[in-house]
């Protein structure tokens, strides 16, 4: 019976929360620039930020638009952030690898463990990373993202792939 890598859940509640606090620090900013920022007197507003009247002279109103226009990007940026994050998480959850003691099956294509032309094992012991080469892919495994990659490193220890 093959066994399929699946999600680490830690890893995927720890992505959710950093996309819920970019949300909302996203949300807040979007609020500040399209409704807070600009019904605030632009003297109320430069002494709120700076904590001190403006200098005489000073454009108030073109540091109104300023600020205006930073909450806007950094609201933008954010929602952009979050979808980056959350299409990561989306790819590691689709990601599709299987195996048994003697095949491996990768986005639907199945052959043998033997067919591992190499190993690269030098991001393992530190950050839990494989990368398998076959004569038609390159296959990243991350010990982070998924649960069960430490077995499969057991099996390809056995197999003496991992001492090549």
């Amino acid at each position: 019976m093959m066994t399929k890598l699946k999600l680490n859940l830690e890893y995927a509640r720890r992505h959710l929360f950093v996309v819920a606090v970019f949300l909302s620090l996203g949300s807040w900013f979007m609020y500040d620039g399209l409704v807070a920022y600009p019904k605030t007197p632009a003297h109320e507003l430069y002494e709120s930020i700076e904590k001190s009247k403006a200098p005489e002279g000073f454009d108030l109103e073109g540091f109104k638009k300023q600020k205006i226009q930073s909450q806007k990007f950094f609201s933008c940026f954010l929602l952009f952030a979050s979808a980056v994050v959350l299409f990561r998480l989306w790819r590691s959850y689709r990601f599709d690898f299987s195996f048994d003691g003697d095949k491996i099956r990768f986005n639907g294509s199945e052959m043998l463990i033997a067919d591992i032309t190499e190993v690269d094992k030098t991001r393992w012991e530190k950050n839990s990373i494989l990368k398998l080469k076959t004569k038609s892919n390159t296959i990243v495994l991350d010990g982070w993202h998924h649960n069960g990659v430490a077995e499969f490193v057991q099996i390809l220890s056995r197999s003496g792939l991992l001492s090549r």
